[in-house]
């Protein structure tokens, strides 16, 4: 059946890209350490993307000053989730191509779909836990005036905030989200998630591509 034959090309060609992996791993040296510090980059450029395209207006002044703060945190926390979803990946992946049937097939690889979807709820961990950090960071002194007293207030507000607060703050934008996901700042919210949850969804992407590649034994009408 043409069905069997295009599991079949699905499967070698999955099998090649993870002997590839596999090959560039053994070969090379302080591998996890390498993988950590690429997912860090990523997470940090995918962050600053993310805030110059959604929020430029938060780029300058004390605002800049607190978010550049939070990337630190954010990056290497979303490194962290990236290289044990590798991990995942690469463990389903090879019992997938153990498996016997199509429907197990499918199944396992099925499993990074729910990895892209816990990374959404990981961002907003991240951002909930790097905010309560930076909130024991240090602020530096300043000459006291009306402006610098009010800054002050605020920053003593954010400041006194537990890591709870910081998580029903987040949790408040992503209800707004799903309640109006067409709204101004949803929107900007919805496409900030995704752009910091993109390197979570890289495996889910040459899943998806692997398997559209594969179409090509109908699209060329092959045969076995």
């Amino acid at each position: 059946m043409q069905s069997l034959v295009y599991f079949d090309i699905w499967r070698e060609d999955l099998r090649g890209i993870l002997e590839k992996f596999q090959a560039w791993r053994y070969n090379t040296k302080f591998y996890f350490l390498k993988v950590f510090i690429f997912f860090v980059i990523l997470n940090d450029l995918a962050y600053w993307f993310a805030m110059a395209t959604a929020f430029p207006e938060m780029l300058s002044g004390d605002d800049l000053v607190h978010y550049s703060k939070i990337q630190v945190p954010v990056a290497i926390l979303g490194a962290v989730f990236d290289s044990l979803s590798l991990y995942v990946t690469l463990f389903v992946v090879r019992k997938a191509l153990r498996s016997r049937s199509n429907f197990s097939y499918i199944s396992h690889l099925s499993i990074d779909m729910l990895i892209a979807v816990a990374a959404t709820f990981w961002v907003l961990f991240v951002f909930s836990i790097s905010s309560w950090i930076v909130s024991f960071v240090p602020v530096d002194a300043k000459p006291v005036n009306t402006k610098a007293v009010v800054k002050n207030e605020v920053r003593v507000q954010v400041k006194k905030q537990t890591l709870s607060d910081r998580s029903k703050l987040y949790e408040g934008r992503v209800n707004a989200a799903i309640k109006n996901p067409t709204g101004e700042n949803e929107m900007k919210n919805i496409y900030f998630g995704i752009v910091m949850g993109f390197s979570a969804i890289i495996p889910t992407a040459i899943h998806i591509s692997c398997a559209l590649y594969s179409l090509r034994l109908f699209l060329h009408g092959e045969k076995t």
